[in-house]
């Protein structure tokens, strides 16, 4: 397991203060959540980490690349759900990695990989900010990419093609990505 973590730089610390929505209250833009369904404007930053116990499946033409019990839910303002893996429920045979690395102002610094040959279709933090250790080598997928499902559903991909947000019928948005004003949100 990665423990490499990271402080906050002083450039993290501005990024992260530029989030006018933090959870705290929802906008008047944001759509009213119906009965069983949530709003990401009531998502916090920093996000929230929660154990799901639904069943997680990811799948390509080639097979399952992972099955869970036991993922990580994470939930951040103005971001559907993203679904990590813990590093045994995934079948590393299918992955393979690049030499992409990407950076999260509130998770830290992941690596990118190819999927069943379908080019960054998942990322792992490698490195993380304390707050978000309980991610380090879990797996995400972005359902743009790959066939992901919550409990029998599939998602839908987050808006945009950027972020792993994982779109469901209890998921109300808008959501970051839907526009380029969705970026000072």
């Amino acid at each position: 397991m990665s423990e490499h973590f990271l402080e906050p730089s002083s450039e993290i610390l501005e990024t992260r203060s530029k989030w006018r929505y933090r959870g705290a209250l929802r906008p008047a833009f944001a759509i009213e959540p119906g009965p069983g369904q949530e709003s990401v404007w009531d998502y916090p930053r920093p996000p929230r980490i929660d154990v799901e116990h639904r069943r997680i499946q990811v799948l390509c033409n080639q097979g399952v690349i992972a099955e869970t019990m036991a993922a990580l839910r994470v939930c951040e303002t103005a971001s559907p759900p993203t679904f990590y893996v813990p590093p045994d429920d995934v079948d590393t045979g299918f992955l393979h990695s690049t030499s992409i690395v990407t950076r999260c102002e509130w998770k830290g610094l992941a690596e990118v990989f190819d999927a069943a040959g379908i080019e960054r279709a998942a990322w792992s933090y490698t490195s993380t900010f304390p707050e978000a250790a309980a991610l380090a080598d879990y797996f995400a997928f972005y359902p743009g990419k790959v066939a992901c499902f919550v409990g029998g559903e599939r998602a839908q991909p987050q808006p945009g093609g950027y972020y792993g947000g994982w779109v469901t019928g209890e998921i109300v948005g808008p959501f970051k990505g839907e526009s380029e004003e969705s970026a000072a949100w």
